[in-house]
């Protein structure tokens, strides 16, 4: 109920509101539905902004935490929260991917809340993938994260050289694998409703 009211105030403001403003509140209203998981200072100024910026043109509500974050959210709960309501994650696995406690958590949680999520292996092999060994972190941490990184490891991705890669190839590709899986996501979500209509 709430949510439909708040959704209610926010169209009646967005048809009185310029373009640029009906963007900027549409996009805070609307959940994310591709979470990008990645290592900033690896990959914020190539892969993981370019994949941003080309699921945006092609209609998509993609997370990027500089992009979608904005002064005054609160860190876990914006991150958690994208992470529960996006369908698809995409982890962009780098060299220095396993020595960040936030890439290491969403990863352990789009894992924990079984969605699809898609590797980029960026200038680094699934078997280089290896858990640092941080004091910070507590053993339950350390037990989901080596559990997280084992997993994507063993999950079929896309690989990427960046001193031999093309950028927009593997942004090209990523992007054509992300459609193909949403369209699945689409068709099972009308397969389960379809059987849930049927009365016994």
């Amino acid at each position: 109920m709430q949510r439909n009211v708040a959704m209610s105030f926010f169209n009646r403001r967005l048809l009185s509101q310029p373009k640029r403003a009906q963007e900027v509140v549409r996009r805070v209203v609307e959940p994310c539905d591709v979470f990008l998981n990645h290592r900033s200072m690896d990959t914020k100024k190539t892969v993981a902004t370019l994949m941003y910026d080309h699921l945006k043109r092609h209609g998509f509500n993609p997370f990027l935490d500089n992009k979608t974050m904005k002064p005054g959210d609160k860190l876990f709960d914006k991150i958690n929260r994208a992470v529960m309501e996006c369908k698809i994650g995409v982890a962009v696995l780098s060299p220095r991917y396993t020595e960040s406690y936030f890439c290491l958590h969403e990863l352990a949680l789009l894992l924990g809340c079984n969605k699809k999520v898609i590797p980029i292996f960026c200038d680094v092999k699934p078997s280089q993938l290896r858990l640092v060994n941080n004091p910070k972190w507590s053993q339950d941490e350390l037990r989901r994260f080596r559990w997280a990184l084992e997993e994507v490891k063993y999950t079929v991705g896309l690989t990427f050289n960046s001193s031999k890669g093309n950028l927009s190839e593997i942004v090209n590709s990523a992007s054509d694998i992300i459609v193909g899986t949403m369209i699945e996501l689409k068709n099972e979500e009308r397969t389960q409703r379809k059987n849930l209509a049927i009365p016994l």
